[in-house]
């Protein structure tokens, strides 16, 4: 019988995953469960574009919740609501559901996180008798599963570098004061903060650092931005000159006096910018490369395409979406409680492959 889910947010990553329910042998899209009053009664079909499916979004949390699903799909805002996040993943926890989440990725290793993060949604999953996943692309799967396989072939590793290649371009959001794009150089980006950066996007060191047994001794950080030498428009505005147009930054796992874990992001406003640091083979810039040194040495580099209503950021966004959703099978057989990449076997994803 197909594993019915229930959506809740329809933002980039909720319309995809709507999207592939629908059609999919493995699932069955039970409910959807919507912010905005606006979307409130409108079909889901309508929703993504589509024809009616019969299934209406609301508003109503409580009364999706009542619906007969085995877990809620949870496409929230970022982990900088992380307050309302946990109430709303620990109500659908409680009404009998699993959870899995691409909303509060601080939680993709919850061995890594503090205390008070964690403690409600352990609660919800310890009362309800339901498990909790939480993952995404990067921090996800990208820097947990595509790693931690390769590292699984190799005799010796030396270092493991795990990049984000991405060009923001095409990215809608503000990512000004978080990153530091289209400010001054000299303005302090949220994410230099070291406390901040290793809390975003760091819990995949010590995953990995765990998973191979090696114990870090400390973990620390890198933040470069890159001045644009003259203006550089793209489709949401302009970067003056001597605004920053690139960031560079690394979190570091060091063992003694060599850090072989390392988490490294390049991300600029269009191709023109910071030339000379790290580049996807691709053309289009936008990739994730593993650089493993060792006994074999190995190279990956994974782009995602999927162009969906213009949007050519949705194939890494469905994937982030359908990496949450094809764990839903496997969780029955997992504790109730918070849990990782490490604790899932090997997710085929069941149903992709399909007879005309």
């Amino acid at each position: 019988m197909a594993h019915k889910v229930i959506v809740w947010g329809t933002g980039v990553v909720g319309k995809l995953v709507i999207r592939e329910l629908l059609d999919h042998p493995e699932f069955e899209l039970a409910g959807v469960i919507v912010h905005d009053p606006a979307k409130d009664g409108v079909d889901a079909g309508t929703l993504i574009g589509g024809s009616p499916v019969g299934i209406a979004a609301t508003t109503d949390v409580q009364s999706a919740l009542d619906t007969d699903a085995s877990a809620v799909a949870y496409f929230g805002p970022t982990a900088e609501f992380a307050l309302e996040n946990i109430q709303n993943m620990g109500l659908a926890l409680r009404s009998g559901k699993h959870v899995v989440s691409t909303s509060m990725t601080p939680l993709v290793y919850p061995d890594a996180c503090p205390v008070e993060l964690r403690a409600e949604l352990e609660k919800a999953c310890a009362e309800s008798g339901k498990a909790c996943f939480t993952t995404g692309i990067d921090p996800g799967f990208a820097n947990d599963l595509f790693p931690l396989t390769l590292l699984g072939v190799c005799g010796r590793v030396d270092s493991v570098r795990i990049q984000e290649l991405v060009d923001y371009a095409s990215y809608a959001g503000d990512y000004s004061k978080v990153m530091g794009f289209g400010l001054p150089v000299d303005s302090q980006a949220v994410l230099e903060i070291p406390e901040v950066l290793v809390f975003a996007w760091g819990h995949t060191i010590p995953m990995i650092a765990d998973a191979v047994g090696v114990k870090l001794d400390r973990v620390d950080t890198v933040y470069e931005k890159w001045a644009a030498p003259s203006p550089i428009s793209y489709q949401y505005g302009t970067i003056e000159a001597g605004h920053c147009a690139a960031v560079r930054f690394e979190i570091r796992g060091w063992v003694g006096d060599r850090a072989p874990i390392v988490i490294e992001h390049v991300n600029r406003i269009t191709n023109a910018a910071a030339p000379d640091w790290p580049r996807a083979a691709s053309v289009e810039n936008d990739a994730y490369r593993i650089i493993v040194k060792g006994s074999p040495e190995i190279t990956q580099e994974t782009a995602f395409r999927h162009e969906v209503d213009g949007d050519p950021v949705s194939g890494g966004c469905l994937a982030t979406g359908m990496r949450a959703v094809n764990a839903v099978p496997y969780l029955d057989d997992l504790p109730p409680r918070l849990v990782s990449a490490l604790d899932l076997p090997l997710i085929p994803g069941r149903g992709v492959i399909r007879r005309s």
